[in-house]
């Protein structure tokens, strides 16, 4: 396996829809179904691209919810590429995405059924937080956060 690469990518851009839609298809598969809202790509979200020999393997978007927090969005690695670091990578370049964009906070949303998930935000910093905005009526959701650096 060569070196990943991370690239920015748009909204539009058809491989990242292809790894929204996987994601969006295992997320149901994971929670029974319960989830019906099948949810595309959005413009206001800043996508990154794990890529792998010239193939977009991984995603992960950025939105902001105000000036100081960023939202991570749409995480997502094809199965066959898991356990390879690929995911830890691609979150320290949506960190450092929010870093950029003056964000002095990361928060995300995640399953309950997700226990891998859980695991790499556990360990990449990340702290439980009560569930929020759009995820508080879902008993499977659950929250985390990261304070950034401070700007020098």
């Amino acid at each position: 396996m060569g070196p990943v690469l991370i690239e920015s990518r748009a909204a539009t851009d058809p491989e990242i829809a292809a790894l929204v839609t996987a994601q969006q298809r295992e997320l149901r598969e994971a929670d029974g179904g319960l989830d019906g809202q099948v949810t595309v790509t959005h413009n206001d979200i800043r996508y990154l691209a794990g890529v792998l020999n010239g193939r977009a393997v991984a995603c992960g978007g950025l939105q902001a919810l105000d000036e100081d927090t960023g939202e991570v969005k749409r995480m997502y690695v094809r199965p066959s590429y898991r356990g390879r670091g690929i995911a830890r990578q691609l979150l320290a370049a949506l960190e450092e995405l929010a870093f950029q964009r003056g964000h002095t906070v990361v928060c995300l949303e995640t399953g309950t059924y997700l226990p891998g998930a859980i695991a790499l935000y556990t360990s990449s910093g990340y702290e439980p937080i009560p569930v929020y905005g759009e995820y508080v009526d879902n008993p499977y959701s659950v929250c985390f956060a990261k304070r950034l650096p401070v700007r020098a």
